[in-house]
């Protein structure tokens, strides 16, 4: 599971790096369908750090400090800084996903940290897969903001 886990994250890390790498601070501030919509910046600290903290969570570690509300006020100044803070979640994501430690992935969980439309009791494998399915979901929506973007100036 967790070999399979490390997988796709890798390759959700592959797929969204480069939708950021070399957009200028307007293309990752840039909101398709104005402020009800999320930018490329919100997107990528949104998903690597709810995605870091449902991975802690699934292999029982302690969850990292978060604030959810201030990952979605995310403005980007410098792309090479928020270049530098997906690196830096990545790899605190593979980090969680490094444990050789066996996993009873029917073990129940309590997220302490805005566990959001989590069920009332879940269990390290649901855990698992919330963590995986909700960052390819971002990863879609990143790409496509990027192409949005790109599109716009051709």
């Amino acid at each position: 599971m967790v070999a399979a886990a490390r997988t796709i994250l890798d390759r959700s890390v592959a797929g969204m790096r480069p939708a950021i790498e070399g957009a200028s601070a307007d293309a990752l501030n840039w909101r398709p369908a104005g402020e009800e919509t999320n930018s490329i910046g919100i997107l990528a600290v949104h998903a690597m750090t709810s995605t870091r903290t449902w991975l802690s969570v699934a292999v029982g570690a302690p969850e990292p400090e978060r604030d959810r509300d201030a990952e979605f006020r995310t403005q980007v100044r410098d792309p090479a800084e928020l270049l530098a803070t997906f690196d830096r979640l990545a790899g605190e994501c593979r980090a969680a996903l490094a444990t050789e430690d066996d996993i009873d992935w029917g073990g129940t969980r309590t997220p302490t940290r805005n566990p959001g439309s989590a069920p009332e009791t879940i269990t390290a494998g649901w855990t698992l897969l919330h963590a995986l399915e909700h960052l390819r979901e971002h990863v879609a929506h990143l790409q496509l903001t990027r192409q949005l973007w790109d599109a716009r100036r051709e």
